[in-house]
C-alpha cells in the first residue's frame, strides 16, 4: 500500500511552514473557508505527475511576500513497495518561479513519468461538481489523469503529441500570416508524431474505459450507483475495427488532407485532443448530464472508488485519494457507504470539510486535523486510532 507518513511544506500558499504526521489511513481535516484544506491537498497532488488539483503553474503556488511569490517546497516520506522514500517539489532559492524541480531522496528527477512510477494520486473538487455542465476538456482531462495512474508513461504519449500539434497548428497559421505554403515535409514529419502519440494515448483511454466499466459492473462501488463510461472519439472508435498501424495511416492522410481547413481555424480541428468522456447512470440509463447534483456527485465516487481498486490490482498499490469537500451533495445514507467503502479500500484517503460532525461517524478509523490561522492541530474528537 502507498501511503504518505508525513507531509512537509514551506511558503506553500498561506502556509509558512508545516510539518505533519499522518499514521492513519484515513485523514480528515476540517476548518473554516480559507483556512487552507484545499491547498493541503494541492500540495499533496503536486508530490505526484502533472500540475496538481487545480492545474496551478509553479508561478502561482508560492506565498506572498509584497509583490513577488515567494520560493516554495512541498515534500512528503512515503512508504510503499519499494519501501520508505522522499518525493519534493518546488521552486529553487533564486531560480525563476515558474520553473518547479522534483527530487527523490535527494538527487533530481529527469521526467515526471519517473514520478509517475511511484506516485499516483486522484482527486474529487467542489469544481468538479461541474463536470458534466462543462466543457469536453475538463472531462478529458479528468480521464487521463486516471489513465497516468493505470500507465505512467500516458503522460508522456499526452505531452508528446500536444508538443507535436502545436509546432503544426504555429507553422499552419505562420505560413498562412506570411502568403506562402507550409513545409510539406516537416508538417509530415510533426503529423507522423501526431498520428503515432495519437493512436497511443487514444488506446490507453480506451483500454481504461473498458477495464472501468468491468469493475463497475463487478459491483464494487457499494452503496454508489454504477456509472456506464463511454469515449467519445473517432480514433477510439476506429481501434475498434482496425490496427493501430491503419488507424495511424489514416490519421496522417486525414491531417495531410485538411492542412488549408486548420491554417484558416488556426488549429487542428481533427483528433484524439477533441475526445469526450461520456457517462450515463447504469441503473437509470440516464446521461450524467441530465441527473441531479447529487447522483452526478454520487457518480463520480464510483468511479473514483472503482478506479482505485483498479489500480491496487494492476500496479500494486492504490492511488491516493484526494477528495476535497466530498460530503457535499450527499445524504447521510451515501455518506456511510462513501466512508465503509473508503475503510475498506486499500488506499490511503484525505477528505476535507467545513462540517466536523459529517465525519464523526469516522471515529476510530480516521485520524483528525483542524485547519486554522495558519497551523494543522489534532482534532480531539477524531483522534488517531488505536494501534496506528
Amino acid at each position: 500500500m502507498l501511503r504518505l507518513t508525513r507531509l512537509m511544506l514551506r511558503d506553500f500558499r498561506n502556509w509558512p511552514a508545516l510539518t505533519v504526521p499522518f499514521r492513519a489511513q484515513l485523514a480528515v481535516i476540517t476548518g473554516e473557508n480559507g483556512a487552507g484544506k484545499t491547498n493541503l491537498l494541492e500540495a499533496i497532488s503536486l508530490l505526484g505527475p502533472g500540475r496538481g488539483l487545480r492545474g496551478a503553474r509553479a508561478a502561482e503556488l508560492g506565498r506572498r511576500a509584497g509583490e513577488a511569490p515567494l520560493p516554495w517546497a512541498a515534500a512528503g516520506r512515503f512508504e510503499g513497495p519499494w519501501g520508505g522514500f522522499d518525493l519534493g517539489s518546488g521552486t529553487p532559492e533564486g531560480g525563476p518561479p515558474e520553473r518547479r524541480s522534483f527530487r527523490l531522496d535527494g538527487a533530481p528527477l529527469r521526467t515526471q513519468a519517473e514520478l509517475a512510477e511511484r506516485v499516483a494520486a486522484v482527486w474529487l473538487t467542489p469544481q468538479m461538481d461541474r463536470l458534466f455542465q462543462d466543457g469536453a476538456g475538463d472531462r478529458r482531462r479528468f480521464l487521463d489523469r486516471l489513465v497516468w495512474a493505470l500507465e505512467p508513461h500516458h503522460a508522456r504519449e499526452v505531452a508528446a503529441y500536444e508538443n507535436a500539434m502545436a509546432q503544426r497548428n504555429r507553422l499552419l497559421l505562420q505560413a498562412r500570416r506570411e502568403g506562402r505554403a507550409a513545409d510539406p515535409a516537416w508538417l509530415a514529419g510533426l503529423e507522423d508524431a501526431m498520428a503515432r502519440h495519437g493512436v497511443a494515448l487514444s488506446a490507453a483511454r480506451r483500454g481504461l474505459i473498458a477495464r472501468l466499466n468491468a469493475a463497475l459492473a463487478g459491483g464494487v462501488t457499494g452503496g454508489f450507483p454504477a456509472a456506464r463510461l463511454a469515449l467519445s472519439c473517432p480514433v477510439a472508435a476506429a481501434l475498434d475495427g482496425s490496427p493501430a498501424l491503419a488507424v495511424e495511416d489514416g490519421l496522417r492522410a486525414d491531417w495531410a488532407a485538411s492542412r488549408a481547413r486548420d491554417a484558416a481555424a488556426g488549429a487542428t480541428l481533427s483528433g484524439p485532443h477533441r475526445a469526450d468522456l461520456l457517462m450515463t447512470h447504469a441503473p437509470k440509463e440516464i446521461p450524467a448530464a441530465l441527473c441531479s447534483t447529487g447522483e452526478q456527485k454520487a457518480l463520480l465516487v464510483a468511479v473514483v472508488l472503482a478506479h482505485a481498486a483498479l489500480i491496487a490490482a494492476a500496479r500494486g498499490f492504490a492511488p491516493l485519494l484526494l477528495l476535497d469537500e466530498v460530503a457535499a451533495h450527499l445524504d447521510a445514507e451515501r455518506r456511510e457507504a462513501l466512508f465503509a467503502a473508503l475503510a475498506a479500500l486499500p488506499a490511503q484517503a484525505f477528505l476535507t470539510g467545513t462540517d466536523a460532525a459529517v465525519f464523526r461517524p469516522l471515529r476510530g478509523l480516521a485520524e483528525g486535523f483542524l485547519a486554522r490561522g495558519g497551523e494543522l492541530v489534532p482534532d480531539g474528537d477524531l483522534p488517531v486510532p488505536e494501534g496506528r
